[in-house]
């Protein structure tokens, strides 16, 4: 099956000329941590630092990329990386982190920036992309939903750790399983005589 995109027609706007797409380079560190933490709200320094190291200049299958303006401004970045997953998984593209300044969005740097990762995962053989994306997030949902990108094949599970007895790590005070614990614990408090 070949990689392929559809694209929504939706979204139509001006789009933003001249803006050149590179690999990321160590000068860009500063530009990528401030347009980060001015959309986020969150400084994370260190992750940015690893992320730089770990993807740009990297091997063939890890990809960090610049979308720079005329002016030689950063307009925005996407990360992306070819892996095979779990359970004998064939490789596949993953994007882990996209932004685009926010005076330029609806102006097709982020299609540019996708279409680019887009075409080396394509060069790097694999024939399909996935995401990770929090659901309640609509801006970026809309974003990949207007680049073709639809509900895969998984469903994400989460279990927040706590250090309370019967939790990971910590015994239960009564000897029973921390599986147990942790059902009993979701289960809820139960009035007097009640049974299950």
């Amino acid at each position: 099956m070949a990689l392929k995109k559809q694209k929504s027609a939706e979204a139509v706007a001006t789009p933003v000329l001249g803006v050149r797409i590179r690999a990321a380079e160590p000068a860009d560190l500063p530009g990528v941590m401030a347009m980060d933490q001015r959309i986020t709200g969150v400084a994370k320094a260190s992750y940015w630092q690893w992320a730089l190291a770990h993807y740009a200049g990297g091997t063939a299958d890890r990809t960090f990329l610049i979308a720079e303006a005329p002016d030689g401004a950063l307009a925005g970045f996407i990360i992306g990386e070819v892996r095979a997953w779990e359970f004998g998984a064939p490789p596949v593209g993953w994007v882990f982190a996209i932004q685009v300044d926010q005076t330029l969005r609806l102006g097709g740097v982020g299609t540019q920036l996708f279409d680019t990762l887009l075409a080396r995962f394509r060069a790097a053989g694999v024939d399909r992309v996935r995401t990770l994306v929090d659901r309640r997030d609509h801006l970026i949902l809309s974003f990949f939903r207007s680049q073709g990108m639809t509900a895969g094949p998984s469903l994400q599970l989460d279990l927040e750790l706590d250090h309370e007895p019967g939790s990971a790590g910590v015994p239960p005070a009564s000897g029973e399983s921390p599986a147990f614990a942790r059902h009993e614990r979701a289960r809820g408090p139960r009035s007097q005589g009640s049974q299950s």
